[in-house]
């Protein structure tokens, strides 16, 4: 997962950039609704929510924003219908990616994702081309600033015994990855024993890593970052592996 994890670092860097977007806001407001319509819209029963609505406020969206979206995903305000829907495509040098969106027009969704690829010499695949290499598990990153008393082997062991597959450090972010099935149950752990979670969320993983020629590899991350840019994508998985020279080459472009 070492690729994945460099990618997740690359991303966390630029998010202070990001965050200076407004259109950040629509993503952040589709998250608190989906969350309110899966779980209600209490966040003191609902974790979901309840980090979605952190990340939501640590992004300085008005609380009128923010009650509004949940009012939406419990529908006692209109405009909540959205879909949850994945694309599949290949990239350069066959880099295989998954596409997780969230969207209220499918049609313009799909035009847009069909976009990057076909701008950027990839193509849009048929579901279930590329999904059969990658496993959804669970993804949940712990800061050390938001968790100052943090001892990572009791973290380890509390993670462990809820069933986390692994636990890792990296950059004073620590990551726990759970079988899919057992993410809700790592989590619940977590936060009972009093730690906060700056994410957690289900993912996509590679099965293996693809490794490509250094122009290739660039080339496959900026599909990647313009994938990420469009409105409607939640996450954006891929079988590229970041190496060492591939990860200095991008940071200098």
């Amino acid at each position: 997962m070492s690729g994945h994890s460099k990618w997740s670092t690359i991303k966390r860097k630029k998010g202070a950039e990001d965050a200076k977007r407004a259109k950040i806001f629509t993503r952040l407001a589709r998250d608190v609704m989906v969350a309110a319509r899966e779980g209600g819209g209490d966040e003191t029963m609902n974790p979901k929510l309840k980090l979605a609505i952190a990340k939501a406020k640590e992004a300085n969206m008005p609380n009128d924003n923010i009650d509004r979206a949940i009012k939406r995903g419990t529908g006692e305000l209109d405009g909540g219908e959205v879909e949850e829907l994945t694309y599949e495509g290949y990239g350069i040098e066959g880099v295989a990616f998954i596409v997780e969106t969230l969207t209220d027009n499918k049609n313009r969704t799909l035009a847009e994702v069909k976009n990057v690829f076909n701008k950027n010499g990839g193509n849009l695949a048929q579901g279930g081309a590329v999904a059969w290499q990658f496993d959804q598990k669970g993804y949940i990153t712990l800061l050390r600033e938001d968790n100052p008393a943090m001892d990572f082997e009791e973290l380890f062991m509390v993670a462990a015994e809820a069933g986390a597959d692994d636990v890792s450090e990296e950059n004073n972010v620590v990551v726990v990855y759970t079988p899919r099935d057992l993410f809700g149950s790592v989590e619940q752990a977590l936060r009972t024993n009093g730690y906060k979670a700056d994410d957690a969320e289900l993912r996509w993983f590679p099965q293996n890593e693809l490794e490509v020629s250094v122009n290739a590899g660039l080339r496959n991350m900026r599909i990647m970052e313009r994938l990420e840019d469009l409105d409607d994508v939640q996450s954006v998985a891929s079988n590229l592996s970041i190496t060492e020279n591939l990860l200095e080459a991008f940071e200098s472009a």
